[in-house]
Order: C-alpha cells, then structure tokens, then sequence
C-alpha cells in the first residue's frame, strides 16, 4: 500500500511495485494538487488524472493498481482501507512535504503537523488493530537532524555519560515546523514499536532529484511531477529550470549549506530493497537515504557546466537567504545501510544533461515565471492572500 501514491515519488513507487508483480494498492487525497492551486504554481511535467494513470499503466505495463480516494487523518477511512486490503508492508509518502509552506503563516503550520502528525499516528493505530506483522516504511528525512557539528549517525548514536553508556536517537534540531512533524513521526513511530512491536525502517531520505524512472519513461501519461516552485521544488530542480529559461541561479545567502542527495531511481531502489529486507520481528531501524552530498553552490557549479554542455548561457547570482539557516557548516552523515543491502547509486553529474535538462526544455513554456524568486521568509511571510487548505 503506498500512502500519497499520486505525488511525485508515490507513483513512481507504485509502478515500481506492480512492474515486478506485487499487488498494489494507492491511497491519495489529491492535496498536492491542491496546493498548487492554492500557491498559482503548477508541475512542469504535464501530468494525468489518478484515474488516467491507473488505466494508462494497465494498458502499458499490463498491471492493475487499485485506487482509494481519501485523506489518512480521516480513521474511518483509513482504518476500512487497511482492514480490506491488509497490506504485507505500507509505503507512508502521504503528508504535507515542503518546509517553505510550513513557514508561510500560523494556519499553514498548524496545518501540516496536524495534517502529518494524525495522519501517522493513524496508520500507527490501524497496523496495531489490523494488521500487525505489516512492515511500515515510512519517509522521514535527512533533515531531522539539522546540521550538527559532529558526525551523523544512522539513526541512533552510542553516548557515554557519567561512567554510564546507552544507545539513544541521535539528537535533531530540525530547522522548519515540517521538519519538527518529522521529528514527531520518528519519535511517535519509535514509542508504537517499542509498547506494540509494529515493524518499522525510518528512511531518513535526503533530497531527491530526477524525472524518470524506468516506468514512468515508457508513456507520457506515466510521467510524474515535477516541481521547482520555492515551496515545493528543490534546489537542484529550481537551478535547472532557471538555467533553461535563462533565469540566473538564485544561490541562497553564501550557498555553503551542505545536504545529501539522490536521483530518483535510487530512492526506488532504496524502499524496495527495505520492502524486500524487512527488519527483524519488533525492530525500529533508520537509514539514512542518500547517494551524494552537495553544497548548494557545487550545485550550481554542475548546472553552469551541464548547461554550458547543453549550450545553455547560466550564470550564479546569490541572493538573501530566505531561511533561517546556517549558511557554512561541518556536514558528514553515515549512509551505509543501504548500501550494505545492494544499492547502486546513479551519480548527479550523470543525469542533468540526458534527462532533466532535456526534458526541462521540452516543457519551458510551462514555467510559471513569477514563482522562480522565493517570496516566503522564515522570519515572517511575504506572501499575502494565502489561505490554509
């Protein structure tokens, strides 16, 4: 079952699965779409109905995905959805996921640690009364931990305090009200596994880059979303649009701020090798999910060059960082897990020029322009006219 199967990683998830014939099933609300209405952006990528993608994937890949319309803070809902399916192991994309749309006022941040934190919580409660060997692998992120001056570990950390020693969660200082629901997750997840016994691996996933992956590039009306908007695009996928359209690359503050990354056939790579190495009867494990680590002004170095390669005229120009954040700082997190477990990583400089940049400029008359320089500020919203969901 994978939660949030229409979003960006979701469906790509869900094909994934059914490609190599596991029986799936998608859970969506369609809020992401709902989003972009609200904030007037939209996915570079034009994409198709739920519906469309459903009956597109049985036509082309021969599979059937079942579909259930409804929000996971509803229990009813969920909790019928679980008890008829009875999932082996459930995906859990289905939450509010962007850290700038947290900080726009109160309402959207009282929003997304409601809309994330229940929602969790309900799964939690319908693995226990429904199906209590089901493994859940829920999506965290690397962005819990924030940026300590020490090593991060996966997960956990061995502390020696006072002639005593425990292994405990590795301390987070997350730097937005989405990534503080974040924390609550693992947090919340951790206390069920420890009173309940529910399976559970926190991929603690860095930040995802890509448009393709092998299913969805065998029809266009299988192609998932694309965003680069300050809300919900990254970094990485902003500096692409920006190069293509002839924007110059909106580097934050001194661009030192340092972050891991994957392509997104990786991060199919990493939940199906979870789903298919599941922890030990009553285990709570993390991995921290990512390939590569970037500086966001390496990032923008490997866009001026892959443009260059692409005949693409780009050049950097900082501006004030919108954030609150640290923009130079010690940066080394483990990721070993996976890798222990047969990942095999696709590489950054590998993909902008074949898939990204090309398809970018496939679709450039799509960009909305007036949404390419951030607007939102941690320190008080600039956007005006926004109301919660």
């Amino acid at each position: 079952m994978i939660l949030g199967g229409d979003g960006y990683l979701g469906w790509p998830t869900a094909l994934h699965f059914s490609a190599r014939d596991h029986e799936v099933a998608v859970v969506d609300n369609f809020l992401r779409r709902r989003y972009h209405l609200e904030l007037g952006t939209d996915s570079l990528t034009p994409i198709r109905s739920l519906q469309e993608r459903v009956e597109a994937w049985r036509q082309v890949g021969g599979g059937e995905i079942g579909v259930h319309i409804g929000d996971i803070t509803d229990y009813p809902f969920l909790e019928r959805v679980v008890r008829e399916f009875r999932p082996d192991a459930i995906v859990h994309y289905g939450e509010q996921p962007s850290a700038p749309y947290s900080m726009l006022d109160r309402d959207h941040c009282v929003f997304t640690q409601v809309n994330n934190v229940v929602g969790t919580l309900n799964v939690l409660f319908a693995i226990r009364d429904h199906v209590p060997e089901c493994h859940l692998i829920k999506l965290g992120t690397m962005g819990e931990y924030g940026t300590p001056d020490i090593d991060i570990e996966e997960g956990f950390i061995n502390i020696e305090h006072n002639g005593r020693s425990d292994r405990l969660p590795f301390p987070k200082v997350p730097g937005s009200f989405y990534h503080l629901s974040k924390v609550h997750d693992s947090h919340n997840i951790h206390f069920a596994n420890r009173i309940w016994g529910i399976k559970c691996t926190d991929l603690n996933q860095g930040v995802v880059y890509g448009i393709e992956t092998d299913e969805t590039a065998l029809d266009d009306r299988l192609m998932t979303r694309f965003d680069y908007d300050e809300c919900f695009g990254t970094a990485l996928n902003r500096f692409c649009v920006q190069a293509v359209i002839g924007h110059p690359l909106t580097v934050y503050g001194q661009g030192g701020q340092t972050r891991g990354y994957l392509n997104i056939r990786d991060t199919m790579q990493c939940v199906a090798l979870t789903a298919a190495n599941p922890p030990a009867e009553n285990e709570y494990r993390v991995f921290n999910q990512f390939t590569e680590q970037f500086t966001v002004n390496e990032l923008a170095e490997l866009v001026v060059r892959a443009g260059s390669e692409a005949g693409l005229a780009v050049r950097i120009e900082p501006i004030r960082d919108p954030r609150v954040e640290r923009e130079q700082h010690y940066y080394n997190a483990k990721h070993t897990g996976l890798h222990d477990l047969g990942l095999k990583p696709h590489l950054l400089s590998d993909e902008l020029v074949e898939s990204m940049l090309a398809t970018i400029q496939r679709y450039k008359d799509r960009v909305v322009r007036d949404r390419i320089v951030p607007q939102i500020q941690w320190r008080q919203s600039a956007l005006e006219g926004v109301v919660a969901p």
